[in-house]
Parts: C-alpha cells; sequence; structure tokens
C-alpha cells in the first residue's frame, strides 16, 4: 500500500504558506499607501512610491548592485564547492563523513559570528595581511570592509556549506560505472567531467545556484557589516528606509520589488534550463 505522502504533508505545507504570506502581506499591502512620516501610513490607496522606487536612480542602482553581487557568488561558489562536492563524493574512506560532517556544522554556525571572524582573520594585524606581507605580496594591509569583494567574500561564507551539500547529494547518484565506461573509450578525465559527470548533475547545479542566488539577494547582516555602509545593496536600503527614516510604505515598496524580481529571474532561470535540455534532447 502507497502511502499518501502529499495529503500527509499538505497541512504543515498550508501552515508554512500561511505564516508566510500572513506576515508578509501586512508589510507588502503598506507599500500602497502614503508615508505620513513618524511610521504612520496614509489611508488612501495608489502607486506613487512604486513611480518613485522604478524613477530615483538610487534605488534602481541598488537593485543592480544586488543582482550583479548575488551572481557572482553564485559563479564563485559554484566554482569552489563542485570540486569540493565532486572530491567528497567520490571518496571511499571515512574521511568523507567527516568532511561532510564538519560542512553541515559550519553551516549551522550563525552569519553575524561569520562575517565577525572575517573581519579578524582579514584585520590590519590578522594572519592574512600578516602573511600576506611576510612573503612580500603586498605593502598595505587588504581591506575587505566597505568594499564589493567584501561582501562576496562574506557571502560566500555564508552560503558555500548549502552549495555543497547540495552538489554533493546529486553527484553521489551518479554511477562510477559511467565515468569508468568513458575513460576506457578514451576519454580523458576533463572530458569525461564535461560530457558525462557535468550534464548528469545539472538539476543539482540549478537547484543549488538558484538556492544560493536567493539566499545572496535577501542577505542583510554580510552586506551591513562588511559593506561598512559604503555598498548599498537593496536589503540594507529597506532597513535604512524602515529603521531610520521610519518609512514603512516605501519599505514595503522596496521589499515587494525585491521579491518581485527574484520571482521572476527564478522562473526565467528555470525556463530556459528546460529549454535548453529539450533543445539538447532533440539534437541527441
Amino acid at each position: 500500500m502507497n502511502a499518501r505522502w502529499n495529503l500527509v504533508l499538505l497541512p504543515s505545507a498550508l501552515v508554512c504558506l500561511l505564516l508566510l504570506f500572513g506576515t508578509q502581506f501586512v508589510f507588502l499591502r503598506a507599500g500602497f499607501y502614503e508615508d505620513l512620516g513618524l511610521g504612520l501610513i496614509g489611508d488612501r490607496f495608489l502607486f506613487d512610491n512604486y513611480l518613485t522606487a522604478f524613477r530615483d536612480t538610487f534605488y534602481f542602482d541598488a537593485l543592480w548592485l544586488t543582482i550583479y553581487l548575488s551572481a557572482i557568488v553564485v559563479a564563485c561558489s559554484l566554482a569552489v564547492a563542485y570540486p569540493a562536492a565532486y572530491a567528497i563524493a567520490r571518496m571511499r574512506s571515512q574521511w568523507a563523513m567527516l568532511l561532510l560532517a564538519a560542512i553541515v556544522v559550519s553551516s549551522f554556525v550563525t552569519v553575524v559570528i561569520k562575517v565577525l571572524g572575517l573581519i579578524i582573520i582579514f584585520g590590519t594585524h590578522g594572519p592574512i595581511n600578516s602573511l600576506l606581507s611576510a612573503f612580500g605580496f603586498t605593502d598595505s594591509p587588504v581591506r575587505i570592509v566597505g568594499t564589493l569583494a567584501g561582501v562576496v567574500i562574506g557571502l560566500m561564507h555564508y552560503v558555500l556549506g548549502f552549495m555543497v551539500l547540495l552538489l554533493f547529494s546529486v553527484i553521489q547518484t551518479i554511477p562510477r560505472s559511467l565515468e569508468e565506461a568513458a575513460r576506457i573509450h578514451g576519454a580523458s578525465r576533463w572530458r569525461t567531467m564535461w560530457r558525462v559527470v557535468i550534464p548528469l548533475s545539472l538539476p543539482g547545479i540549478v537547484t543549488g545556484s538558484l538556492i544560493v542566488f536567493n539566499l545572496s539577494m535577501g542577505a542583510f547582516v554580510s552586506a551591513a557589516l562588511l559593506g561598512g555602509g559604503k555598498v548599498l545593496t537593496l536589503p540594507v536600503v529597506i532597513e535604512r528606509t524602515v529603521v531610520l527614516n521610519a518609512e514603512y510604505a516605501m519599505g514595503g515598496t522596496l521589499s515587494a520589488i525585491l521579491l518581485g524580481t527574484v520571482l521572476i529571474i527564478n522562473i526565467v532561470s528555470v525556463l530556459l534550463v528546460r529549454r535548453l535540455r529539450a533543445a539538447r534532447l532533440m539534437v541527441a
């Protein structure tokens, strides 16, 4: 007898959706009303906040910077996480489980501790700058606070564990016999990776990339602490709008724009991947 897991999971899914949309609806609804100052909101329904957000280059630049940084984080995380996930998935010793457990534990460390650790490591007298100075690679300390590179490093430190775990779970399901067969037929190691392993792990690559992108788009702590007030991503602008300016209506508008942008990018990405896979199957 097959269990009806969809019915078992339905109540939990409904509760999660209720908590998600119920709490966000009140905030997003405020974006259609006027800010009266001191945290007060008018009662006239209008679209002035959205017109202001799309016309003001400050908000547009913040949105574009958020997308740009998130895309860089996805590319860098994928380049670092894929070899690590592949190596762990193909290890035959007990070190694989130990490394995987270390990655899982590191993923549970709060992002504030991770960011503060980076600030200490890259400090003026920290170990990184001490090594660079000792080997003569730099004359002045390398700074990460207040730079785009620092925000990227902070976001990577936050999402890298998730990317490795997602890729590991997919690569582990790819039979080793397929790689061995490709090598027997004369394919090099790099060609085997490019023509066999990577195409079969494409679902994990797409899923991991979208999850990392979504986490980076909504990340606030890394951008706020490592950005040092100079890297104004949209989550940082939303926080300043709500907390410092007490403009809840504009904060709701910017939040809706951020949410809509993430949804559109995710939907377009999934559709593009499906079309590419369909075209590849037709060619094959």
